[in-house]
């Protein structure tokens, strides 16, 4: 059986991200907290997104955290990268 994660180890206390789990229930969740910075049904901009991947963590390194958003199926992307959008969880 799965144990919940300790978000309190990844996250700032205002919610930002200070650390990426290596386990990956624990990067998932903490990702998907991210994820809930975009809204659903709005089309991003590779710039947007930077901007709000750079302000949802402390670490200084917003492409990993966009390619791990995409990467994890949280943000959807064109092939081409200019356009982004929230992928709709279950």
């Amino acid at each position: 059986m799965e144990q919940p994660v300790r978000m309190d180890a990844f996250l700032t206390e205002d919610g930002r991200i200070k650390q990426l789990p290596k386990k990956r229930q624990a990067r998932l969740a903490v990702l998907a907290c991210l994820a809930r910075r975009f809204e659903p049904g709005r089309i991003y901009s590779e710039k947007e997104v930077n901007l709000i991947c750079d302000a949802g963590h402390t670490f200084g390194d917003c492409f990993l955290l966009r390619r791990e958003l995409v990467d994890h199926g949280l943000l959807g992307r064109t092939p081409s990268g200019s356009r982004y959008w929230r992928v709709a969880q279950p």
